[in-house]
């Protein structure tokens, strides 16, 4: 997740991509709320493949930042329930200067489903059981964020008697390559002041068993209202793949809240 904001009091730009996490953290003793939407286009049919990702975000210091969620989707009939999972990223290394910092984070996922296996494509962020370990590293420029992920990533059998094929591969390599700039306020004067951020991601998977591969393409734009309150928009686009991929392309709408000091 790509963009900035003036966050906590901090006129030097934050980092907050839409479709990965920055190696920077959520400020201290803070919570989040988010709501994702995923809109995608069923490639077989013109169905439209509707996913609901309620999330609740902790930042229990300046190093340790913790996520809960809950995956919902319409492939049965209307919005049904169909798992959970858990995040946790920790920062490790940071280098800070004036109006520009770099910084590293390792991180884990781990998810249960009980959703049909539909697809090739492994995600365990809403469709497969299973865990991703993974490091980041981000690094700001002023106004300019650029951002590195990679990960690996294992799926298993979903529950419900969904198991996932023999034939598939169960084990990946995950990459991302985000990128974004700050567009408004071209000058900081507040915290009342619309903040607007335009990126634009790049993202893979290559997994290990068959060297099946896909590329996304993803351009966003990202609004921030008073340093809290978060909208993301944005359309995710197959450039290249040699897997069954369900619906890889789509938009997404995020709403998130940040309320500091609860914790």
């Amino acid at each position: 997740m790509l963009a900035f904001s003036c966050i906590a009091g901090n006129i030097s730009a934050q980092e907050l991509f839409v479709f990965s996490e920055p190696a920077s953290n959520m400020p201290a003793k803070s919570m989040g709320l988010r709501l994702s939407n995923w809109m995608m286009d069923e490639s077989a049919t013109a169905h439209v493949n509707y996913h609901l990702i309620p999330e609740v975000m902790v930042g229990v210091n300046n190093r340790l930042m913790l996520h809960a969620e809950g995956f919902f989707s319409n492939r049965e009939k209307g919005l049904s329930a169909e798992g959970i999972g858990v995040y946790a990223k920790y920062r490790f290394y940071s280098r800070d200067d004036v109006y520009r910092h770099f910084r590293m984070a390792a991180f884990a996922r781990a998810s249960t489903n009980n959703g049909d296996i539909h697809q090739e494509e492994i995600v365990t962020n809403g469709h497969n059981t299973g865990y991703q370990l993974g490091m980041i590293g981000t690094q700001l420029l002023h106004k300019l964020a650029l951002s590195g992920t990679v990960y690996f990533e294992q799926a298993y059998n979903n529950y419900k008697g969904n198991d996932l094929p023999k034939n598939m591969a169960d084990k990946a390599i995950n990459y991302s390559f985000s990128a974004g700039r700050l567009l408004l306020p071209k000058k900081y004067k507040g915290y009342n002041q619309v903040n607007m951020n335009l990126m634009v991601e790049l993202m893979g998977q290559t997994q290990l068993q068959n060297g099946k591969q896909y590329v996304d393409i993803a351009p966003s734009l990202q609004f921030i209202f008073k340093s809290q309150t978060r909208v993301d928009i944005a359309f995710r686009k197959q450039l290249y793949s040699n897997m069954v991929r369900s619906a890889p392309n789509g938009l997404l709408l995020r709403v998130e809240h940040l309320l500091f000091n609860v914790i």
